[in-house]
This record gives structure tokens, C-alpha cells and sequence, in this order.
């Protein structure tokens, strides 16, 4: 990095600085969360709500492609940049060879695991005699995808660690722009129903990848060579490790849908609203939920660079400035939110296509409760990768995999016994208040270090400027 960027970071205006790094991180976020939310629109409208339902079972599919797919893009692209400041010109280009034989041999033995194990998976994901013919059906086309989108996913890390974060929002961009053009086609001119919001979504992965290879021939910082798709054992110990904090948060979510969606079942089906209703509703709401989410997370990620240079220059002040701003941002997203899930639920449930009475009623009632506490939530996630920042990962890990999982799955477990299916709508603002607690009590402590290396620094320059005066 150059003198003049250093020199940008830490004189720049904070407000400035955190629009032009978060900004994009914010879209490319988006753009991804979407891809899943045109898919159940249409299919709400096209199939029917069992239809959602069936998405929701074959999600958890998803997520497990992406945790692989992000282990070795994220590690691969933090190795990448390290070889770069390194000046180590064969271990970039090593790394990133690596992560496509690793990625492309993955995403095709993940897709053949899966249809060995299709029907015991799809049951274990909390499917129902009613939407288990929408479940197969949508998952026998999605899964063809799957090694598009573990490469497309994979290689977009190493796109943006390459420096060329708008491409990767790009091909991103397009991919859901093919999936957003085919799908209304495919199921309400073409009649295919979960077949074709299905093969619409593969289309739009399968673009996205193509416009990978493609940036595999155009990278700015290395080039591929044969030996760069050689794999070693030892690149790979380096290289993966790196990853494991991104693979960890995206297994905490599959965990916690899995138990969800089957305690949304099982309980649901001895309540008035029946398994389907339940766990078609909370698979829409939670998936409106990443939408916030990756508003938050793209807050908090973009301001990642300028927390971490100025916290190693020891500008500690202006640290607390930047963290004081993206907790007032992070909050400004988290109050809009609640009043949108809290005053107009059913304005967002109807998106999805419109249903029964208790279906309604069920769907208002999870957004008001399950996403009460999304302030919270939202200032706690902002406070994890704040930590992260500034080289703590794992006070920062510790913190997301509390909310996300330690709290979360033993809660959506216990309350429904104690109060049946709408117990487990407790679960989330049960674990926003805690989590939040914990996050408060953290930051209040790294704050604290932070004072004392202050002082210390202070004394340090005073007793400098003594000693020269005695000289």
C-alpha cells in the first residue's frame, strides 16, 4: 500500500471514508441475500405457499455450499493478500490455483453426497407430507447449480482481495438479474413451477461462475500457471485456517435452521396453524431478516479497513470516532427495520403471495416477535466485526457463534415445550438481549485497554520530551 493511501485513511474524514468502503460491500451483500428472496416471491405467487415451504427445506443445502465455498475463498484470499505483501509472487498465484482445483473438485463431490443422501437430508430438514413432492422437485434442479455457486462464491473473495471489488459485485449483480428476468418466465409463461424458479436460479449461478474463469484470465496482482493448480499440503495449512471463521458462521445457521425448522414442525402440527404454516412463514421472515442483515454486516465490514489501519497506527480517538458512527448507522438501519416489521408485517408477508387468515395471523405475529429485538441485534453483529478489526477474531467469533448459536439453538429447543410453536419465535429476542449484553460488556473492556494504552503512550512522550530537554 502506498504512502498517499495510508496517508488517506487516517486524514480522510471518517463520514467519507465509510461511504466509499462500505458502500459496495453493502450491494454486494444485497445482491446475494436477494437471490433467495426473488425465488420465494415468485414461488408464493406461482406455487403457493407450500412451495416457500419447500425452499426452506432445501436451503440448509445452501448454506453448507456456501460455508465450504467461503472456507477456501476467504482463505485463499487472505493468503493472496498476504503473498502480496509479502512480495511473494509464486505463493500468490500457488494459493489461488489451489483454491480452484479445491473448490471445483468440492462443489462436485458435495453435489454427488447429496443426491446419495436426498430423502433422509430433505426429512432430517424438516419437510412434510405436503411439500415434500415440492421439496424433491426443487431440490433435484438446484442441486445442479450447486458447484456454480461454491465457484462463483469462492472466487469472488479472491476477486476482491485481487482489487477489483466492483467486478465482483458485478458478476454477482448478474447472476441475479438472470435469475430475477427467468423466473417469472419459467413459472407463470413456461408453467414449471419449483422446476423453474429452480433452473432460473442455476442459470443465474452458472452466469456468475462463467464470469469468474473469465476474470481468471484478467487478474491484476498474479497469473495462473500450470504448477499454480498443484496442491500442497503445506499451502493448504496455511491457507484454510484463514477461512475457518467464515465456514464457522455460515454452519452456526445451517445448526439453527435445522432446528427450527423441525420444532416449527413438530410443534406446529399440534397447533392451530398446523407444520406447514409455521415453517413456511419463519423460513420468509428469517430470510427478510438477511436482508437487514447484509445491511449491517456491509455498515460494519466496509469500515473494516479504516478501524484496522488507524487502530495499528494508534489513533485510538479516532477508532472510537468511526466506531461512534457505525453504531449510529447500524442503529438508524435497526430502528427503520422495527418499525417496518412492527407497523406493516403483513405488507411484507403479502410480497410473498397471500394466504389464509391463520396464515396471516401466524406471519404477523412472527415478525413482531421473532425480529423484536432486531436493534439489538443489529448493534451487536456491528460490534462482533468491530472486534474483528481490530485483531481480535476470536472475541469475535465468540460473539457471533454465542447469539447465533450457543443462544439460539438450545432456546428454539426449550421455550416451544414450554409455550408450543410460538415459543420458538422467542428464541431470536431472547438472544439479541443477551448477546447484546455480552457485546456491551466487550467493547467496554477493549475500550478500557485502549485508555490504558494511551496513558501509556502520553507518559511515554512525556518522558521523552523531558529527557531531551535535560539533554
Amino acid at each position: 500500500m502506498s504512502q498517499n493511501v495510508n496517508e488517506y485513511l487516517v486524514q480522510e474524514p471518517v463520514g467519507r471514508l465509510m461511504l466509499k468502503f462500505s458502500v459496495p460491500c453493502i450491494m454486494s451483500l444485497l445482491v446475494s441475500a436477494l437471490y433467495n428472496i426473488v425465488d420465494q416471491i415468485f414461488i408464493g405467487r406461482g406455487v403457493g405457499y407450500l412451495g416457500n415451504g419447500a425452499t426452506n427445506v432445501v436451503f440448509p443445502i445452501t448454506v453448507i455450499a456456501l460455508a465450504l465455498a467461503l472456507l477456501v475463498g476467504d482463505g485463499c484470499a487472505a493468503c493472496l493478500s498476504i503473498c502480496q505483501g509479502m512480495k511473494n509472487a509464486e505463493g500468490a498465484h500457488k494459493s489461488v490455483g489451489s483454491a480452484v482445483v479445491m473448490i471445483t473438485a468440492g462443489g462436485l463431490l458435495l453435489t454427488m453426497i447429496f443426491l446419495l443422501v436426498k430423502e433422509p437430508m430433505l426429512a432430517g430438514f424438516g419437510a412434510t407430507e405436503n411439500n415434500i413432492a415440492y421439496a424433491e422437485e426443487y431440490f433435484q434442479y438446484i442441486i445442479i447449480g450447486i458447484p456454480f455457486f461454491m465457484f462463483a462464491n469462492a472466487m469472488n473473495s479472491i476477486i476482491r482481495a485481487d482489487g477489483s471489488p466492483q467486478f465482483a459485485m458485478l458478476s454477482t449483480l448478474a447472476g441475479c438479474m438472470i435469475n430475477v428476468v427467468l423466473d417469472p418466465v419459467a413459472i407463470f409463461v413456461l408453467h414449471w413451477g419449483m422446476m423453474g424458479a429452480a433452473v432460473a436460479t442455476v442459470a443465474g449461478q452458472a452466469v456468475s461462475a462463467l464470469l469468474a474463469v473469465y476474470y481468471l484470465f484478467h487478474t491484476k496482482s498474479f497469473r495462473l500457471q500450470k504448477s499454480s493448480f498443484r496442491l500442497s499440503a503445506g499451502l493448504l495449512k496455511k491457507t484454510l485456517p484463514l477461512g475457518i471463521s467464515s465456514f464457522l458462521t455460515q454452519v452456526s445457521i445451517v445448526a439453527i435452521m435445522i432446528v427450527m425448522n423441525n420444532v416449527l414442525v413438530f410443534y406446529g402440527a399440534r397447533s392451530k396453524y398446523g407444520a406447514d404454516i409455521p415453517l413456511t412463514v419463519v423460513g420468509i421472515v428469517m430470510k427478510v431478516f438477511q436482508i437487514v442483515i447484509s445491511v449491517v454486516v456491509g455498515i460494519a465490514a466496509g469500515a473494516q479497513p479504516i478501524v484496522g489501519y488507524n487502530y495499528g497506527a494508534g489513533l485510538y480517538g479516532r477508532v472510537k470516532e468511526i466506531f461512534k458512527k457505525m453504531m449510529l448507522a447500524e442503529l438508524a438501519v435497526g430502528i427503520v427495520s422495527c418499525i417496518g416489521f412492527e407497523c406493516f408485517p403483513l405488507k411484507i408477508i403479502g410480497l410473498f403471495g397471500s394466504e389464509n387468515g391463520l396464515y396471516n395471523e401466524f406471519a404477523v405475529l412472527s415478525f413482531r416477535v421473532f425480529l423484536g429485538m432486531i436493534i439489538l441485534c443489529c448493534l451487536q453483529k456491528s460490534a462482533s466485526i468491530f472486534l474483528q478489526s481490530l485483531g481480535k477474531p476470536v472475541l469475535s467469533m465468540s460473539l457471533s457463534l454465542l447469539r447465533d448459536f450457543v443462544l439460539s439453538v438450545p432456546l428454539a429447543l426449550i421455550l416451544p415445550g414450554i409455550f408450543g410453536v410460538t415459543g420458538a419465535l422467542y428464541s431470536a429476542p431472547a438472544a439479541d438481549i443477551v448477546s447484546f449484553a455480552a457485546a456491551v460488556f466487550c467493547i467496554y473492556h477493549v475500550f478500557r485497554e485502549m485508555k490504558t494504552e494511551e496513558r501509556k503512550k502520553e507518559k511515554s512522550l512525556k518522558t521523552s520530551v523531558c529527557l531531551s530537554i535535560l539533554e
